[in-house]
Parts: structure tokens; C-alpha cells; sequence
């Protein structure tokens, strides 16, 4: 089994050394759901929302938050982004809305957590910008859809069947 890359042989936490690593093209997509009422999942379709545009709010701060992902996260490398996109597919069938968010930079460190973030946040802002109508809205299974460039080489996500 691998070692832990955050943790120094006596086990205190410490950032990883990248500097030693080449660059490459690095790619991480990633994706998650909100479920909400119907009703709900129209207003926001529509565009109905008091607070404005939902999903074009949600879709700027997804954007944001990536780009302040060594912020919030301990141990996360500062590194220059070439692409945060975040768009957003609805499944009327669930009521929901499916954010997916794709990061890329060439770098010697990947941008997986930068896409995890800029997901997590987005839905975020969709529960915010309703909760007034519908607090029961259900942020659910956030993951990393893919990823790419590094000495790991590529991952896809496998759903269980």
C-alpha cells in the first residue's frame, strides 16, 4: 500500500514537494446532484427565483471557489488555473440538477480537488438561493468523474451496477 503523501515518516502533516515533478496537462472533472421539490426544480427552471438567476449564480461561484481551493482546503498547492468551467444538466424525472465542473492547468500537481470544489460550491448556492421555498433540498454524490496529465496517468469513475 502507498504511503500517505501528507504525512512526514513521523507522521506530522506537511505539503507535498512538487517541485521535483515535471508538468504536464492536467484535466479533473467533476460532478454532484441537488434533488428539491418539484415545484422548486420549476421555479428555478423557469427562472422564477426572487433571488434572480439561480444557476448562473451558482455556475460564478463554482467558478470562484476553484480559484481559492488552497483557502479552503490545508495542505492544497497554490497553482495557476487555465479552465474552470461549470455547467448544469436538470433531470426533471428527480427534480434535481446535475453540476459538472472541469478544471485543467499544466502544472506538476493536479487540479482534482479545484473541480471537487467548484461542484460542492455551486450546489451550495442552488441550496442557498432556494432554501427560502424548499429546505429540504438534498446535496448528493459529489465525485470525481475523471481525471488526467500526471505520473498516475488517467482515472474514470466507475459506477457500481
Amino acid at each position: 500500500m502507498d504511503t500517505l503523501t501528507h504525512l512526514t515518516p513521523s507522521g506530522e502533516a506537511t505539503m507535498v514537494d512538487v517541485s521535483e515533478k515535471p508538468e504536464t496537462l492536467r484535466i479533473a472533472i467533476a460532478e454532484g446532484r441537488i434533488r428539491m421539490k418539484p415545484e422548486t426544480y420549476k421555479l428555478i427552471q423557469q427562472g422564477q427565483m426572487k433571488k434572480g438567476d439561480v444557476l448562473g449564480a451558482a455556475r460564478i461561484a463554482g467558478i470562484m471557489a476553484a480559484k481559492q481551493t488552497p483557502q479552503l482546503i490545508p495542505l492544497c498547492h497554490p497553482i495557476p488555473l487555465s479552465k474552470v468551467s461549470v455547467e448544469f444538466s436538470s433531470d426533471e424525472a428527480s427534480s434535481s440538477f446535475i453540476a459538472t465542473a472541469e478544471v485543467k492547468n499544466r502544472g506538476a500537481t493536479g487540479v482534482e480537488m479545484e473541480a471537487l470544489i467548484a461542484v460542492t460550491v455551486s450546489l451550495l448556492t442552488i441550496y442557498d438561493m432556494g432554501k427560502a421555498v424548499d429546505r429540504g433540498m438534498v446535496i448528493e454524490n459529489i465525485h470525481l468523474v475523471k481525471k488526467s496529465g500526471g505520473k498516475s496517468g488517467t482515472y474514470e469513475y466507475e459506477r457500481d451496477a
